[in-house]
């Protein structure tokens, strides 16, 4: 009878094909993509990303709706909890300097499968996002004309009254994609420039704001009789810093532009730590001024800033704020339309996506089909589709990236560094080889005190631990752990982590109002929970670390990384069901790529299936004369150019 159950070597195979990693080249600077990005670009790319229509828009939606005058703690918070995930992106992005982001830090770490989930939800996530920013560039613009675009279009070309699609077609965000797509294919110094123009602009306007909107505050404005600071209270505070949490998103565009910085080990983390704290300080100061200027219960939360100098008899001023509102869309813009097309020539580079988005332009040095292509597609999508019910893949496909590249940096920063020999399990030291042929070490008297020198410094260098071992101090205690090979307990205390940090996030959402627990079982599976996340970082902390001052590297941890993972999984769990029903539907659609092309054209399965040379040497000391004869075993008749000379060869020489 045969079973239809495969065999479990065959499902072992499988298993392994789809948790390979990356294997990463020695020399990482060599790209075929222009390493021409500074620091200073690097940070105008991520500040263009992060401060766009959320600054205009966002600040007036949570303070009438959500938080109030307190939207600048709201800020705070959700700043703070971006940060954790920024800096994880910093370690990542100086330590592996190469296209990809989210999407190459998790194929180096964690798993093929992994990547590719993360990699075609970043795909759809910059799509989206950009199609959305376009059409909010397109309705502020015509909103400004009296919505005379929108009549115009509805009479001359008519109205659609079918689900999930736009009520008319919107050719002005459509045609300002294509036109953002030219001048993204001209190249990333062409780009950065523009992007340098639209940020200057945009940032001086938002020093309008401060300065003209501080005259115009009115301290009442967060008093009693206005509602106070924090009208929703601290549960007002929390789901405003929900909501703000998604303002800061866009910094991942400057991991994504690693190959095309000049000096990414120091680039990368200084980017990102000045883009970040410039966001954060233009996203709280406007909130301040903002609710200072007029009360927030008479907030529009449509154009919130330019409605409030207008009722503060400053007319004028709200044409500057449109201006740069504008300018500021079209960073947002740009950033997306630069990270998508690296993202996807990434993906396709590693054989994981159609090859053809591989290829890059000889002389401007971009990914040219994939920018052309998806372009295309993200102007297609601004132009039919309503794109409101799907703006929530934004979030789910963010704080999932986030979550697993917070989870990449705790299981690097226990591997052994590449190039070092595997230690043995237990914990051991391991000394150098002794060198063929020799015996015993015999004492030897050394002259002089460099000499001595080097004795020492060899010692010692026998007595480093691998990172992934565990620490001396810990091995009486838990001298069981010793069995294991470094690094592995630390990747099974990760998994443990994160479905820890999965469950006590379930009992804090969905404990009291879906569940109806009662309070002492609402207790105490938030206290088993909360001990399984406590108790699987201390396992991964008695294990020893990289320690590494080359490049930036993520402090506290696995502390800061692990609490960034709490705070994604939180956050996930609550957006809408139906958010995740789409993301489920998506993720099939991923799965049958993968499984139908990437997993059969990735360049890690062609480096297993080549054949793999197999020599063996030995010496032989024949009574007349000394002579080393090589003798080479292989496992098919084809020569290889690498084999050694025999001995007759030799002699013959």
């Amino acid at each position: 009878m045969v079973s239809l159950w495969p065999r479990p070597e065959a499902l072992a195979r499988f298993c392994q094909k789809l948790s390979r990693v990356k294997t990463l080249e020695d020399n990482m600077m060599e790209t075929p993509l222009h390493r021409c990005l500074t620091t200073v670009d690097l940070a105008l790319l991520g500040i263009g990303g992060m401060v766009g229509s959320g600054l205009y828009v966002l600040t007036g939606t949570v303070a009438k709706e959500t938080a109030g005058p307190a939207i600048v703690l709201s800020f705070i918070v959700a700043g703070v909890a971006s940060l954790l995930a920024a800096l994880c992106y910093a370690e990542f992005g100086a330590h592996v300097p190469k296209t990809g982001s989210a999407y190459m830090f998790t194929y180096v770490s964690m798993g093929e499968i992994w990547a590719f989930l993360i990699g075609w939800n970043v795909i759809l996530e910059y799509m989206i996002g950009g199609a959305a920013v376009a059409r909010a560039w397109s309705g502020y613009l015509d909103a400004i004309f009296d919505h005379r675009i929108k009549n115009f279009t509805e009479t001359h070309v008519g109205a659609w009254h079918v689900p999930f699609l736009a009520r008319y077609p919107d050719f002005l965000a459509s045609g300002i994609l294509l036109v953002a797509t030219a001048f993204i294919s001209f190249g990333a110094r062409i780009s950065s420039w523009v992007n340098h123009v639209f940020s200057a602009i945009s940032m001086g306007v938002i020093l309008f704001i401060l300065v003209v909107g501080a005259t115009l505050a009115r301290p009442q404005n967060w008093g009693a009789e206005e509602g106070g600071f924090a009208p929703y209270g601290i549960s007002g505070v929390m789901a405003g810093s929900a909501t703000c949490f998604y303002a800061f998103v866009g910094f991942d565009v400057i991991a994504t532009c690693s190959e095309e910085a000049r000096n990414p080990q120091r680039a990368i983390p200084r980017a990102i730590a000045v883009a970040l704290s410039l966001a954060m300080g233009a996203y709280i100061l406007v909130s301040v001024v903002l609710t200072l200027m007029v009360p927030w219960h008479s907030l529009d939360p449509d154009s919130a800033l330019a409605d409030a100098f207008y009722r503060r008899g400053y007319a004028w001023a709200g044409f500057i704020v449109a201006a740069g509102s504008i300018c500021a869309m079209n960073t947002v813009l740009l950033s997306n339309l630069f990270s998508l097309p690296r993202i996807v020539y990434a993906m396709a580079e590693d054989g994981l996506f159609f090859q053809v988005f591989s290829r890059v332009h000889p002389r401007t040095q971009v990914p040219m089909v994939a920018i052309a292509v998806f372009g295309i597609l993200m102007s297609a999508l601004a132009l039919i589709f309503d794109l409101e019910a799907l703006v929530q893949f934004l979030s789910i496909g963010t704080l999932l990236a986030y979550t697993f590249v917070a989870a990449s940096v705790i299981i690097l920063r226990f591997q052994r560094a590449k190039g070092r020999p595997p230690g043995p399990p237990g914990g051991g030291e391991a000394g150098p080889a002794p060198a063929e042929g020799t015996g015993a070490a015999e004492p030897k008297e050394y002259e002089s005190f460099s000499d001595k020198l080097q004795l020492v410094s060899k010692e010692k260098v026998q007595h480093l631990r691998e990172p992934g071992q565990l620490k001396a101090a810990f091995e009486p205690y838990l001298n069981f752990l010793g069995d294991f090979y470094p690094g592995e307990v630390v990747t099974v205390a990760v998994i443990v982590l994160m479905v820890s940090a999965l469950c006590l996030s379930s009992i804090l959402v969905f404990g009291r109002d879906q569940l109806h627990l009662p309070t002492w079982s609402y207790a105490l599976l938030a206290l088993l929970f909360s001990l399984a996340f406590v108790l699987s970082l201390l396992l991964i902390s008695v294990h020893e670390q990289q320690q590494s001052t080359e490049t930036f590297q993520l402090p506290l941890v696995p502390l800061t990384p692990a609490l960034s993972i709490f705070i994604n999984i939180y956050l996930m769990l609550r957006l809408h069901y139906m958010t995740w029903l789409r993301f489920s539907v998506w993720l099939a659609a991923g799965l049958l790529v993968y499984f139908g092309y990437g997993i059969w054209h990735s360049k890690e399965n062609m480096r297993e299936s080549q054949p793999q040379t197999i020599s063996a040497r030995y010496v032989v000391f024949p009574s007349s004369s000394l002579e080393e004869t090589v003798q080479t075993v292989q496992p098919s008749p084809q020569p290889s150019q690498g084999l050694e000379e025999t001995g007759e060869e030799q002699a013959k020489r």
